[in-house]
C-alpha cells in the first residue's frame, strides 16, 4: 500500500457524466439520445453522490452527456440543487454561429459551468476545431479571458486531431486546454504513436491531462488494476508533465461497468502518487484550472 492511500486527503473527480433516469426523461429532461438501457437509471447526481461518498470523493466535474447533447438544463439542475459538489463542463455546438457560440458560454458560465467541452466529431466532417473565422476558435478565445479551460476529446485517436490542437494552442496560447482520458492513447502500437504526440504537448504549459477512464486505455494486453497502464502511460506521463498538470477522473457511470467500479478507479489512481503528487493530481490541477469546489462565491 503506498503513503498516499495511507492518508485522508480532499479528492475531486474531474471527469463524469449524469443524465436523467427514465422517468425524469419522460417528464422533464427529455434524451437527445438514450443512454445505454444498463447505466439508464443509474447516472443521477444522486447515483453518483452516493459513490462519490462511498469512495471518499468531495466534488465532481460533471462533464455534459451527449444524451441530453445541447440541453444543459439536467447538469445545470445538478449543479443548483448541489453547488459545493458540482461543477460543470459545457458542450460546445459547432453548428452556432461565433457570435451566438460565446453568448452561450457566456451564458452558461453564470450557471455554473467552469470549462467548455469540445468534441471534434460534432463538426462537419473536414471542418476543424481551430478553423478561422469559426465558432470554436472564438469559444476557445473567449475561454482565455474567462479563465474556462476547454476538454478535447479525442475518441477515435490523438493524432487524427494533433495538428487542430496545435493550431488551437498558438492561435490562443493563455487558454487552459484539457485533454481527456490519457488523450485516448490505448496500449497498442497506433497508441504507442499517438502517445509521443502527448508527451511532446507538454512543453506547452497551458495543456494538462486527465488520468480518467483507464480502462479505454488498456488496448487488448491491460485490465484492472491497470498495471501497464501506470508503467506505460501514467508514469511517462507524470515525468513529462508533472503532478501539476494531471488531474484524476473516473469517468462515471460508463465506469460502473468495469472491475473495480468507482472506488477502484479512484484509488488505483491514489495508490499510484506519493503525497505531494497526490495533492495535485487528486484535487490541486482541478481546483488551480476550474476553482474551488465547496466554497462558494
Amino acid at each position: 500500500i503506498s503513503e498516499a492511500v495511507a492518508f485522508s486527503m480532499k479528492i475531486i473527480d474531474s471527469h463524469l457524466h449524469v443524465w436523467a433516469s427514465k422517468s425524469e426523461a419522460e417528464s422533464n429532461f427529455p434524451y437527445d439520445q438514450p443512454p445505454p438501457d444498463s447505466l439508464q437509471n443509474n447516472a443521477t447526481p444522486e447515483a453518483l453522490l452516493e459513490k462519490m461518498d462511498k469512495a471518499g470523493v468531495d466534488g465532481a466535474l460533471i462533464v455534459q452527456p451527449i444524451n441530453h447533447k445541447y440541453d444543459h438544463s439536467y447538469v445545470a439542475n445538478a449543479i443548483k440543487k448541489y453547488p459545493h459538489k458540482f461543477k460543470g463542463m459545457l458542450l460546445h455546438d459547432p453548428e452556432l454561429s461565433p457570435e451566438m457560440a460565446v453568448k452561450r458560454l457566456e451564458e452558461l458560465v453564470l450557471s455554473g459551468y467552469v470549462g467548455v467541452r469540445f468534441n471534434p466529431y460534432l463538426w462537419n466532417e473536414g471542418e476543424l476545431m481551430s478553423a478561422d473565422g469559426g465558432g470554436g476558435l472564438a469559444v476557445y478565445k473567449r475561454c482565455a479571458e474567462l479563465g474556462c479551460p476547454v476538454g478535447v476529446m479525442c475518441f477515435k485517436g490523438l493524432e487524427l486531431h494533433y495538428d487542430d490542437i496545435l493550431a488551437l494552442i498558438e492561435k490562443s496560447p493563455d487558454t487552459q486546454l484539457v485533454l481527456d482520458h490519457l488523450g485516448f492513447c490505448a496500449l497498442n502500437e497506433k497508441g504507442d504513436e499517438a502517445f509521443k504526440q502527448l508527451l511532446a504537448l507538454s512543453k506547452y504549459p497551458n495543456v494538462s491531462v486527465k488520468v480518467s477512464a483507464l480502462f479505454r486505455n488498456t488496448g487488448s494486453v491491460d485490465s484492472f488494476p491497470y498495471d501497464k497502464v501506470k508503467a506505460e502511460r501514467f508514469q511517462p506521463l507524470l515525468e513529462a508533465f508533472g503532478s501539476g498538470r494531471l488531474m484524476v477522473g473516473s469517468d462515471f457511470p460508463y465506469v460502473l461497468e468495469t472491475e473495480g467500479g468507482y472506488d477502484g478507479a479512484i484509488n488505483t489512481v491514489k495508490s499510484w502518487l506519493d503525497k505531494d503528487d497526490a495533492e495535485a493530481v487528486l484535487f490541486g490541477t482541478a481546483e488551480r484550472l476550474f476553482g474551488k469546489w465547496g466554497v462558494l462565491e
